[in-house]
């Protein structure tokens, strides 16, 4: 972890971002106390392929009677 004050961040960002792109965290501090903390952002996950989803589908167990009728059926149980 790499500590710098309010100074060196606005002085240095780019070098402390640079850090914190190499896997460090970096901990801005005012007066001593920490104030903020620079850490890597989560990349977002990528959605899965249609093929891949296609296939996991298949996998799943199919149903005895149509969707529409199964939910038509719960809720008239609920009336």
């Amino acid at each position: 972890m790499v500590t710098v004050n309010l100074t060196q961040a606005k002085a240095r960002l780019g070098e402390a971002l640079d850090e914190v792109e190499a896997g460090q965290e970096v901990v801005i501090t005012r007066r001593g106390k920490a104030v903020a903390h620079l850490s890597a952002a989560v990349p977002p996950k990528k959605p899965l392929p249609l093929r891949e989803l296609a296939g996991f589908r298949a996998t799943l167990p199919r149903l005895r009677r149509p969707a529409a009728e199964l939910l038509r059926e719960a809720r008239d149980e609920r009336l």
